[in-house]
């Protein structure tokens, strides 16, 4: 069994700050640890289900967060960014069983997190497909399915573990904090990665029932905080301006979709 493995830090358990998620900054090494740490418990639990191979894709910021020394033997790690239409989930391709998300968090838009964005939390308002606001988890779970890789185990906060189940019902969470304002109560981070470690490997005894189908000629929008960042997105060709703040993409399919919103956004 080949497992892949996205990592993000706004919904690990404590993270509140912006501060603690960038590199460098004296709050960060601690935010990391506790990174490492639960994608650590997520590497056990697909162990302890059958996984004789594992890739991370380091999925943060300059994605160059995990302790690589710390993981298992059995996982590799993508660092750094390909520069790719994947962006988060860069090296996924048909031949993985499964995926997971690791300290994923709400949507732009969204009051599920104080760090609640979506790609770009300093040009994006929000980002909705087919209608409907749309988190990190909704695109790269759109990305999987359109390799036919169910997503099947989620950790982050309550808000997006509980949005998540409207497009994988059969999904496995773990919600290791939930927000209040620009606070989060969180579960401790022994106990957050205890659940993590048994819920993949619950999860990877259910990959069958989170098979979902990738949307077709899915309509992106993005509304940018600032006007002249929509006017620059408008001449991506097939985009066009809503508003002054919102640019609409009609995709052909999912790549087509995410390799605008790589270019616009």
């Amino acid at each position: 069994m080949k497992i892949f493995i996205s990592v993000d830090i706004e919904g690990v358990t404590g993270v509140t700050s912006w501060n603690e998620t960038e590199l460098g900054h004296h709050e960060y090494a601690w935010a990391r640890e506790q990174m490492t740490k639960e994608t650590i418990a997520a590497c056990q639990g697909a162990l302890e289900a059958g996984a004789k191979e594992i890739i991370i894709k380091d999925a943060h910021d300059y994605a160059r967060n995990l302790d690589i020394s710390k993981l298992p033997k059995e996982a590799s790690v993508i660092r750094g960014w390909t520069s790719s239409p994947e962006s988060m989930m860069a090296g996924i391709d048909a031949s993985f069983d499964a995926a997971i998300f690791i300290g994923y968090h709400s949507a732009a838009g969204e009051n599920g997190n104080p760090l609640a964005h979506t790609m770009d939390s300093k040009k994006c308002t929000w980002l909705k497909i087919n209608d409907e606001i749309a988190s990190e988890f909704t695109i790269n779970t759109m990305i999987a399915a359109y390799h036919g890789v169910p997503v099947v185990f989620l950790s982050g906060d309550e808000m997006l573990c509980e949005n998540s189940k409207k497009l994988v019902p059969n999904i496995e969470t773990v919600a290791v904090k939930s927000g209040v304002g620009g606070a989060t109560f969180n579960i401790h981070p022994e106990r957050a990665c205890e659940l993590i470690r048994k819920g993949v490997k619950k999860a990877l005894q259910n990959i069958d029932q989170c098979k979902i189908e990738a949307p077709k000629n899915p309509k992106l929008e993005i509304r940018f905080s600032q006007h002249e960042d929509a006017h620059k997105a408008k001449h991506y060709p097939g985009a066009k301006l809503v508003d002054a703040h919102t640019v609409e993409y009609q995709a052909k399919d999912v790549l087509d979709m995410i390799t605008a919103r790589m270019f616009i956004l």
